[in-house]
């Protein structure tokens, strides 16, 4: 019997499950790192991708990105302010203890509390309650129709295990927290955390004892190694030498070459998210620019300017290599209520963005810093917009910053002019009410970047939580949508063609969120 079988053994004895007798290895790599491994400290792409292997949450999707049962068997409306989640029996965290109600009142109270980043989901839940050990109540402000949309992405919690490590309240990433619960971890999911190394790699393990072990969709991997590796030629190198067995994001103008070898095997995908620029809209006077006395990017004007400034379809077809598509929309169509009407951008047109300043005021333009993070097609975008942007006047200085120095700007709006992506879930008022609604710490507009705020928007934003009526709140989540189009408080970009480059012999699920299921993947 040889050394890896013998320990595979005795992991499904101690842990009451079994792996398939063929697991297997797994080595993704990709240019970020998860950051932490709290489950509720970051609300970020990076992060989830890494966080949502081990800590589940009630409810989940399907292969086709459908809501399906997590660790919630059922839910029901019991009245327009109260829901009923009946959750799975049987659940154990990798600790061997039992996933019951009073973990899942705490992991939603602890989601609700500051300083988590994921609390925008629950606004308007105003408490939760334990029926019985696999019961909750979850209570409302008002009625909220698709209320467990809302609990996918939002992690459990052993209350016991937070407890004893001193986490009961989510990390202060922004203010960089050291806690336990960063390199530690303590979930209900396929995987467990065997070693997180920040910037370097986190190493998971199967879980044998994980609910879901017998679903016909389970994958064989025993064990999955994600590394962080910042440079595209040295994750395309070590994919092509064999020590990679999967890469999320390659570089755009290697693609076709990677189709073409036969050793690979590429996914593709539309993305579900996009990319942005957005402003400070809320100083009297940018932190990082040249204007005194006032803020520029308060004036509509200039910040249509700066839109009708930026060929994006250039951008897409140079810097993407045609792997992606322009869009003047600011959230996917495949997110509910979406019209697809509003994909359509403005003209790219210099000589306008020019006019345009000229009657803001600004006939010479003016200088602002650009913050970008410093992932290389990110940061390729970001320099094809500055040349674009100094055609009109617009002295843009690019300041690239690894992610965990780049995302406190964008929660804390720092920035005065910054490039940052969101991947929406299918329905809208989770994105509209992060990105658009007035801040407040309390869950409103966590990553409202530049502070926009316009009190009419955030009645219509309110009014689409609490709208029973389907068609009714697809109409005022058009509104919404229109009403953000005419002010302008972002500028919308592309979205991406995903890509994952694996070997031949991987099998994985690719969903438009850019995220693997690992439990899926199958390595023949």
């Amino acid at each position: 019997m040889t050394r890896r079988l013998l320990r595979l053994l005795l992991l499904a004895v101690v842990f009451g499950g079994a792996l398939p007798a063929n697991a297997a290895s797994l080595r993704i790599a990709s240019g970020f790192d998860p950051q932490t491994m709290d489950p509720h400290a970051l609300a970020l792409l990076y992060h989830t991708r890494v966080v949502t292997q081990v800590y589940e949450s009630l409810v989940w999707r399907d292969e086709q990105y459908r809501l399906e049962p997590g660790l919630a068997l059922s839910w029901q409306a019991i009245d327009p302010k109260t829901w009923r989640f009946k959750l799975r029996p049987g659940v154990t965290f990798h600790d061997g203890s039992p996933f019951t109600a009073d973990d899942a009142v705490f992991s939603i109270e602890r989601v609700m509390a500051a300083p988590s980043q994921r609390s925008f989901h629950l606004t308007g839940v105003t408490g939760v309650k334990k029926l019985d050990d696999l019961t909750i109540e979850v209570k409302l402000a008002t009625p909220d129709a698709v209320l467990p949309e809302k609990f996918f992405l939002l992690g459990m919690m052993s209350k016991a295990w937070a407890i004893k490590h001193g986490v009961e309240r989510a990390q202060d990433f922004n203010g960089k927290q050291e806690t336990y619960a960063v390199r530690n971890a303590n979930g209900t999911g396929p995987f467990r955390v065997e070693r997180y190394e920040p910037d370097v790699r986190t190493v998971l393990k199967a879980h044998p004892g994980w609910w879901g072990r017998s679903d016909k969709r389970t994958g064989n991997l025993d064990d999955v190694t994600f590394v962080s590796v910042k440079s595209d030629a040295t994750r395309l190198a070590a994919l092509s030498s064999g020590e990679i067995d999967l890469v999320l994001d390659p570089p755009f103008q290697d693609v076709p070459r990677l189709k073409a070898d036969p050793r690979l095997r590429l996914l593709q995908i539309p993305d579900l998210g996009q990319q942005y620029f957005t402003f400070d809209q809320a100083r009297d006077e940018l932190l990082h620019g040249d204007v005194k006395d006032r803020n520029p990017f308060k004036d509509k004007r200039v910040r249509q300017a700066v839109y009708q400034a930026i060929n994006v379809e250039l951008i897409v077809d140079k810097v993407l290599r045609g792997q992606g598509t322009p869009t003047g929309a600011y959230l996917s169509n495949r997110v509910d209520g979406v019209p697809p009407e509003l994909g359509k951008r403005l003209p790219y047109d210099p000589k306008a963005a020019k006019a345009l300043l000229a009657q803001a005021g600004y006939p010479n333009g003016f200088a602002v810093t650009l913050d970008c993070v410093n992932i290389a097609y990110r940061e390729n975008v970001c320099q094809a917009a500055t040349a674009m942007l100094a055609q009109v006047g617009i002295r843009t200085t690019l300041r690239s910053a690894p992610t965990n120095q780049f995302f406190p700007k964008l929660s804390q709006a720092t920035a005065s002019f910054i490039e940052f992506g969101w991947t929406p879930t299918t329905d809208a008022w989770a994105s509209l009410n992060a990105l658009f609604r007035t801040f407040d710490p309390a869950g409103a507009g966590t990553f409202n970047a530049g502070r926009y705020s316009n009190p009419k928007l955030d009645a219509l934003i309110d009014a689409i939580r609490v709208e029973p009526d389907m068609p009714r709140r697809r109409a005022m989540i058009a509104d919404a949508l229109r009403l953000i189009r005419d002010e302008m408080p972002y500028v919308p970009l592309y979205r991406r063609t995903l890509t994952w480059a694996m070997k031949e012999n991987v099998e994985a699920v690719q969903w438009p969120a850019d995220f693997v299921e690992l439990r899926w993947v199958r390595v023949r």
